[in-house]
């Protein structure tokens, strides 16, 4: 780009690239350290902002930080981009487009998604506040369906994540059974296997269809295998309702992953054919994460919250139903501590919103970083006052099976009660016909909740 400087305090910072700025201007983060691409100093960092919150949003479309010729992930970015759409914003810098989405109701904020950039909106998420995040994420509706209606605004799903180290069926049955008595499983009822074995993942489909429709729960289930045993799944004739894979945003990234776009293109035309969807067909499921493309060498000197919003473009390119930022999973490595997480999955949120994402945490941490279960309790209630769509519910917040700390069921009806929030309108019909949620949104103690449980043992046989 060329002559990217700054005189702030006397001293005079020059940058090799734009993405150098993007990545100086970045709050501190482990990963951007551990890349070498980290301000220097504080000082550094502020005269990065400066910089930044002066450049036009039009040098970030001239000036991808992946090269076009060398990148499947920023020629997607740059064919799909809807300049009409970017009009209203076209001649701002990011400083001013910042002021605009702070003064912007939600549905002109929401108009220009198709023709915002990941670049336009990491830059402009490096010159904003925790409560400037939360505050425009807030205003940002994202709404999505499959057989019960996810991101309306007001509501707040659950993913029940009933994980077993040995994929046993009948613990993932009891574990499941226990998330639906207390109220989630909205999202999705979605599996990580613990291997890639093609029979158990069918096992494991089957019977968490059969208690679907044997208790005529309206939400999807999902294996969380790898995209390629997902199509094996289908052409086998498996109940498949969602089709997952985690992405990154980078090309080379993502073939670190086993997958590249066609692949991801032919997965969603697959999973969409099956037409099992009731109340809408957004069938894929993505999961992303700050750090995954440092992880695999893969990250051009990026940094890593810029390729974050990278994947969601990805991601928007499939129209899904779910997208999930495991935002604390990958380790201290990537995110040190809880602060670092927290503004992690602030920028996340409100970046995946700001791109048109159904946006969910996996608010999380593994027992090497430097956070704790108050620390998720804090990101917990931030996130839904800024309006997540979703987030995970599992057992005792302890995942026996990937061996990492997330938030529990209780939970979730705690961010419930304190917001105000409620289930998706179709599930919330479905736990109040089964006495299992009164009237206000809190768990009845119906005596038929027994009943329920038998109806669901017999549904396995």
């Amino acid at each position: 780009m060329g002559n990217l400087h700054v005189d702030c305090g006397g001293t005079r910072y020059r940058f090799a690239s734009l993405a150098a700025v993007l990545a100086a201007a970045s709050p501190l983060r482990s990963g951007d350290v551990l890349a070498g691409v980290a301000a220097e100093s504080e000082a550094h960092r502020i005269a990065a902002r400066w910089l930044l919150a002066d450049l036009p949003l039009t040098h970030f479309v001239e000036h991808p930080v992946v090269p076009y010729e060398a990148d499947e992930v920023t020629r997607l970015i740059a064919d799909t981009q809807d300049h009409r759409a970017l009009g209203p914003v076209a001649g701002l810098t990011v400083g001013a487009f910042r002021d605009w989405l702070l003064a912007a109701d939600g549905p002109e904020i929401c108009a220009l998604a198709p023709g915002l950039t990941p670049e336009i909106v990491a830059a402009v998420s490096k010159i904003m506040r925790n409560q400037d995040l939360v505050s425009v994420a807030r205003k940002l509706c994202v709404v999505t369906g499959f057989r019960d209606t996810l991101g309306i605004p007001g509501r707040l799903s659950v993913r029940l994540q009933p994980n077993h180290p040995t994929d046993a069926p009948s613990a993932i049955a009891a574990a499941t059974l226990d998330g639906l008595l207390l109220g989630s499983g909205d999202a999705v009822i979605g599996i990580n296997p613990a291997g890639d074995d093609l029979d158990t993942a069918q096992t494991l489909l089957t019977m968490l269809d059969e208690i679907v429709h044997a208790l005529a729960i309206p939400t999807q289930s999902c294996v969380l295998t790898h995209v390629t045993n997902t199509l094996e799944l289908i052409r086998r004739g498996a109940p498949v309702d969602l089709c997952f894979q985690s992405i990154a945003g980078t090309e080379a990234a993502n073939r670190a992953f086993g997958i590249d776009l066609a692949l991801l293109r032919e997965a969603h035309e697959a999973t969409l054919a099956l037409g099992r969807g009731t109340v809408g067909h957004n069938v894929m499921y993505f999961e992303t994460g700050q750090g995954s493309c440092l992880s695999s060498d893969a990250h051009h000197g990026v940094d890593q919250q810029t390729l974050e919003c990278r994947a969601y473009a990805v991601a928007r390119a499939y129209d899904p139903l779910l997208v999930n930022s495991v935002v604390g999973f990958i380790g201290p490595e990537y995110l040190y501590d809880g602060k670092q997480i927290l503004r992690a999955a602030l920028e996340d949120h409100c970046c995946g919103k700001l791109l048109g994402l159904p946006m969910g945490l996996d608010i999380c941490y593994t027992n090497h970083a430097e956070a704790d279960q108050d620390d998720m309790d804090t990101i917990l209630t931030v996130l839904g006052v800024a309006g997540v769509n979703f987030i995970m519910g599992v057992p005792g917040a302890d995942d026996i099976m990937l061996g990492y700390q997330s938030t529990s069921f209780h939970d979730a009806l705690y961010i419930r009660d304190v917001l105000g929030l409620r289930p998706a309108p179709e599930f919330e019909a479905w736990l109040a016909s089964n006495g299992i949620m009164d009237a206000d949104g809190r768990l009845s103690g119906h005596p038929s909740l027994p009943g329920l449980a038998l109806k669901a043992i017999s549904a396995l046989g």
